[in-house]
């Protein structure tokens, strides 16, 4: 199957009404891939329930030229990524709801990992120089900065990203040809040249009251923590952290004025256990230091343990030497290995559990890996 047009066929199921991601899941899962569903008849089944979206579906996708889907993302300079691919948010990817299309302008990478800044619309000067600096700081570290490109907050933090000279992320709740806030144009602009904006919905869908709570999961889903700067006592900031502490993400708030309507959400949050953030060093005390693990290995260099003991000669230990480059006292998990590791899954598989039964790795909830230093 040619993945290029295969995402083109989810592009144009997208573009169904009353489809969404979690609706397209479902039809991969029971036709196998977009273009069967596509080319099907107008089969219907007792698995899909209440199953009169689906005749919709059949009945609509007559009026929708995939070719011409296609043209116009290229037309739109808009990239396409499906789950399971490298450039694929890793973290985003390991979410049971992770939509199996994303839109995007700009640049993705693959093994990027993504720390959340979000908060408040109607921000105060406070907020919005807490949330630059500790964009512009957090960048350093080679994390992405995630947000939603909404007034206040969310701008600032991209604007720190930015001037920090990393890397941010701006998911957004409708088609990548309407930004909003519209005063924010020039700076998607700016996300675009070493970042990207992101989105589960097709251009011309417009960014509805509906899709901002199911943008914040996204944005959640893609970091490795969520940092709240200001929120009301009911704000989407919250929503987000909510994700997060589903999705098993960490949750930090930066505490404000005790008399500002804007810090009574994050008060709250701390409250209820979310860490206190006034420095980096706070986020950092309970997330890993980050660093672009494709960076780690070279191909030139001979492959080693941290210690540059080899491991040995034969095929199987070689195997245990590459699995070993990715690895680290910080916990990966074996998707993303799987995402970064030149070996067929299976072997990665294998070999996980050979290097477990000789002491040289650990297994971590959640399928997390670790080296074993209790040697």
């Amino acid at each position: 199957m040619d993945l290029g047009e295969e995402k083109i066929f989810r592009a144009a199921i997208l573009n169904i009404p009353r489809i969404g991601s979690q609706r397209l899941r479902r039809i991969l899962a029971f036709y196998g891939s977009a273009q069967n569903a596509w080319e099907a008849k107008g089969k219907r089944c007792s698995e899909f329930g209440d199953n009169s979206w689906l005749k919709d579906f059949f009945q609509a996708r007559e009026k929708i030229d995939p070719e011409k889907v296609g043209l116009r993302l290229k037309r739109e300079n808009i990239s396409l990524v499906a789950l399971g691919e490298e450039k694929y948010p890793c973290l985003l990817a390991e979410c049971p709801d992770a939509p199996p299309l994303l839109f995007y302008k700009g640049v993705l990478k693959r093994g990027q990992e993504g720390l959340a800044i979000v908060g408040s619309r109607r921000a105060t000067p406070y907020g919005k120089a807490a949330a630059s600096y500790l964009a512009k700081t957090l960048v350093e570290s080679d994390y992405v900065i995630v947000s939603g490109l909404a007034r206040g907050i969310d701008t600032a933090a991209h604007q720190g990203a930015i001037e920090g000279n990393g890397i941010t992320w701006a998911f957004l709740a409708g088609g990548l040809d309407n930004i909003y806030p519209a005063e924010n144009i020039n700076l998607a602009r700016i996300i675009m040249e070493k970042g990207a904006l992101i989105s589960e919905y097709p251009p011309g869908m417009p960014a509805e009251s509906g899709h901002f709570p199911a943008r914040n999961r996204l944005i959640s889903g893609s970091s490795r923590g969520v940092i709240v700067v200001e929120a009301a006592q009911r704000s989407g900031s919250l929503i987000t952290a909510d994700f997060a502490l589903e999705q098993g993400r960490e949750v930090f708030a930066v505490p404000g004025p005790i008399f500002s309507e804007q810090s009574r959400g994050t008060h709250n949050l701390l409250k209820m256990g979310a860490k206190l953030v006034a420095e980096k060093g706070d986020i950092f005390g309970e997330l890993p230091l980050f660093s672009n693990i494709e960076t780690m290995v070279k191909a030139d260099e001979k492959p080693c343990r941290d210690d540059c003991t080899p491991i040995g000669k034969n095929e199987k230990d070689k195997n245990w030497e590459i699995i070993l480059r990715f690895l680290s006292d910080l916990p990966l998990h074996i998707d993303r290995l799987t995402a970064l590791c030149p070996l067929p899954a299976y072997e990665i598989a294998l070999g996980l559990l050979e290097l477990q039964l000789a002491g040289e790795i650990i297994q971590m909830p959640g399928q997390h890996y670790v080296l074993d230093r209790r040697n």
